[in-house]
């Protein structure tokens, strides 16, 4: 299992075994060290030579190529969404269904971005579609999936959240931490939302059925989402806390309380 493997502390300690594994995307990465060493130009060649695709190849480079900020973030994107283009011009549903299960982690994170920036899809298919990703066993492709849907989540507040609440009781505590991370009002690494920053109220209707989760995973996305809030209404943000510590006062909740009210207690 790759799970038990621990992954080196730094780049160039990564086993050379491993990293050639890695970029033939026959194994998982194991930490965030290993998720930066991956070569994705490489593992998308692999990729597609390992199912006679080659063609698809050139078009997606080229544009990975004309970015001006080559970050991992960025080169994941511009893959997922040129093997995306690809597909949809080749009306190739089988090659996206086998990057959605593909072993390598970061595949299934370009598989990601095939349905969040998929604009035949509307909303509802694409948050249905990206459940399995909020579930992955992998930390990176738990991250990035909710980073290829925020955009839509935002411009469609009121519809996304009503689809999300129904998340907040799911039996995986992946699926429920997407709900809370997805709809942070500052989040990391995305956009802000600005109608949640403004009026946070509109998310309860997430975060009330999580005030007391019984994951850690959980109470720390919650509490980050409310401290996030306190940063524009802080007055909001005691109150909530005070309410739930009244009603809840568990130690799942005081943890969560804590978490929302570290920049305004500082």
């Amino acid at each position: 299992m790759t799970e038990k493997r621990k992954g080196a502390r730094s780049i160039k300690d990564i086993p050379t075994d491993i990293l050639e594994k890695l970029n033939r995307g026959e194994i998982e990465t194991a930490n965030l060290t290993e998720w930066l060493a991956v070569d994705q130009r490489l593992l998308l060649e692999n990729l597609l030579l390992q199912n006679d695709r080659k063609e698809y190849l050139m078009p997606v480079l080229e544009i990975v190529n004309q970015l001006k900020k080559q970050t991992v973030n960025s080169i994941n994107e511009t893959i997922g969404v040129g093997l995306l283009n690809q597909a949809l011009k080749n009306k190739d549903d089988e090659f996206l269904w086998k990057l959605s299960v593909h072993p390598a982690d970061l595949v299934r994170c370009w598989a990601a971005y095939t349905i969040g920036r998929n604009h035949n899809l509307k909303l509802k298919e694409k948050l249905d579609s990206i459940q399995s990703f909020a579930a992955d066993s992998h930390f990176g492709v738990r991250e990035i999936c909710w980073m290829t849907v925020r955009p839509d989540i935002s411009r469609n507040l009121e519809e996304s959240l009503s689809i999300l609440s129904t998340w907040t009781t799911h039996d995986n505590e992946n699926v429920r931490r997407f709900a809370s991370e997805s709809t942070r009002p500052r989040g990391v690494w995305c956009e802000h939302i600005d109608a949640l920053k403004q009026n946070p109220g509109i998310g309860l209707e997430i975060l009330e059925p999580l005030r007391s989760d019984s994951s850690r995973y959980v109470q720390d996305s919650v509490g980050n989402w409310l401290n996030d809030a306190s940063k524009s209404q802080p007055e909001f943000v005691v109150e909530i806390c005070d309410e739930w510590l009244r009603e809840s006062p568990t130690k799942e909740t005081q943890y969560i309380v804590k978490k929302a009210l570290r920049t305004l207690k500082k």
